[in-house]
């Protein structure tokens, strides 16, 4: 798993890189919890699910936000975070330009940061969102939330209530042309402390099933 530097909009951002040896494979890449409370790359969560994808010959990035590790720039409240994706994402499609899909995924903090990017990338056709905080970030600009994917949460979420993330997803359950899974994991906490098997497990037979063709509607492919 090579280590990598790429360039972003506040100065080098370092990553783990991992390319499928197929040209036209999909791309993921996974976003890290929040910068200012111990979320990093390797983060276990994030790094069991940059393997998950990997499995699937899926070429993989995960890789610190601005100010983190050896990546430069301050905390910059998202939006300068969601520019560090962009540039991952654009530094990725730059080395594989004849992959033509891609996958978001991230946890916590890094849920907001992603579905952010899929409303701003066409070429995202699945997201899997793990532990958002509907309670404290906004999340109205999913309207409508363009691709199908997975939100997965425990119910004895503190930090993210399962109530506030009911109703995240029961508004995008009102759009038409997607499909919306959520999976809610009984007994877990924000940080998943006993159940970070079971939700890695979750996650991989929601991908599973989605390279399968199910859970999603079939849809004209957004124009990029």
């Amino acid at each position: 798993m090579p280590e990598v530097i790429f360039t972003g909009p506040a100065g080098r951002l370092e990553g783990r890189y991992q390319p499928s040896k197929e040209k036209s494979a999909p791309i993921a890449i996974i976003l890290h919890p929040h910068p200012q409370f111990g979320g990093t790359m390797n983060n276990k969560i994030v790094y069991d699910l940059f393997y998950m994808f990997q499995k699937r010959d899926f070429t993989t990035l995960r890789f610190n936000f601005r100010g983190i590790g050896r990546s430069q720039g301050e905390f910059d409240h998202g939006t300068g975070e969601l520019s560090d994706a962009a540039s991952a994402l654009d530094w990725v499609q730059s080395l594989h330009p004849d992959s033509k899909s891609c996958w978001v995924a991230g946890y916590s903090f890094g849920s907001w940061i992603g579905m952010q990017l899929l409303m701003r990338r066409p070429e995202i056709e699945g997201f899997i969102s793990i532990a958002p905080q509907p309670n404290i970030y906004d999340f109205s600009f999913l309207a409508p939330c363009p691709s199908s994917g997975l939100i997965i949460h425990g119910d004895a979420d503190k930090v993210a209530p399962p109530k506030d993330v009911q109703g995240l997803v029961d508004k995008l359950h009102t759009q038409k042309g997607i499909t919306i899974t959520q999976k809610t994991l009984p007994g877990a906490n924000h940080f998943f402390s006993n159940d970070a098997e079971l939700l890695l497990d979750e996650c991989a037979d929601y991908l599973d099933r989605r390279l399968a063709g199910e859970l999603a509607d079939p849809r004209p492919k957004r124009l990029r």
